[in-house]
């Protein structure tokens, strides 16, 4: 079912424009018709430079992803379409300068046109504006919330955004909710959760499950000798890190156990 899901993600013009961009180089170095008009001089195959950039692309897109949580097709290919793009400009240029800057017009043209597409599917979630709004929904000791604390320009939160929407949309209840805060806009919230929230954070997002208005858990969280564990922020790992099931059917019991209120 995922699978069909991404292959279908990928019709969109934001992934098949940027997986072309990302191939550009080695297609027309190794495509003979292509090559012996780009490259007259040049045996189509790609030489010890190329290869060192090729691998070194391969190294860099494994690390960052890896550190993104990137777990699915498409997250895999959304976080390494700016190194690869960089690559293949760098591999213009490399060639020929009049080849590399029409390239690099086009991937800035491209990026300005065809913005990654966002979720657009059913959510139930509060943004909260601020600590505040927070702490007093949070006063609500009968509610049970998991709460994820990102920032909008951090590329692992926009990868969990549809995931965490997701849940929303499956297991919101009246006693059971999801709420956001950007700890970039709001960082007294970050200083207040302890999470780090510069561009070499480790900690974006986090996910708070707050019970009875307390945090009982988080994601990810460090150890006991203070590192911070990895996790991915898939929707199977979230299920069973946080035992959402448990926790619906928990918060269904006691909406049902709850007196209905009787109408005059």
């Amino acid at each position: 079912m995922s699978i069909s899901k991404d292959l279908r993600q990928l019709l969109k013009p934001y992934y098949w424009v940027n997986i072309l961009l990302s191939v550009t180089y080695i297609v027309c170095k190794r495509t003979v018709i292509i090559c012996n008009i780009l490259f007259p001089e040049s045996d189509c195959e790609l030489d010890s430079r190329e290869a060192e950039i090729l691998f070194f692309l391969l190294i860099v897109v494994m690390l960052r992803t890896r550190k993104a949580g990137s777990v699915t097709m498409v997250n895999y290919l959304s976080s390494s379409f700016v190194y690869t793009k960089i690559a293949n400009w760098i591999l213009w240029m490399y060639a020929d300068v009049r080849y590399g800057l029409p390239f690099g017009a086009i991937t800035v043209l491209s990026t300005l046109l065809l913005p990654e597409p966002s979720y657009s599917g059913v959510e139930h979630i509060i943004y909260f504006r601020g600590i505040e709004t927070l702490d007093q929904e949070l006063s609500h000791s009968s509610t049970t919330w998991l709460v994820c604390l990102y920032a909008a320009w951090h590329p692992a939160c926009a990868n969990f955004a549809p995931v965490f929407a997701e849940l929303s949309a499956s297991y919101n209840l009246e006693n059971f909710k999801f709420g956001k805060l950007d700890i970039g806009r709001y960082p007294e919230a970050a200083k207040k959760y302890r999470v780090h929230d510069g561009p070499t954070s480790r900690q974006l997002p986090t996910v708070l499950l707050m019970v009875d208005g307390k945090e009982k858990m988080r994601r990810p969280q460090a150890d006991s000798s203070g590192k911070l564990q990895k996790f991915h922020f898939s929707k199977d790992n979230m299920k069973a890190a946080f035992d959402l099931d448990g926790i619906y059917q928990q918060c269904k019991k006691k909406l049902a156990a709850k007196p209905s209120k009787k109408t005059e």
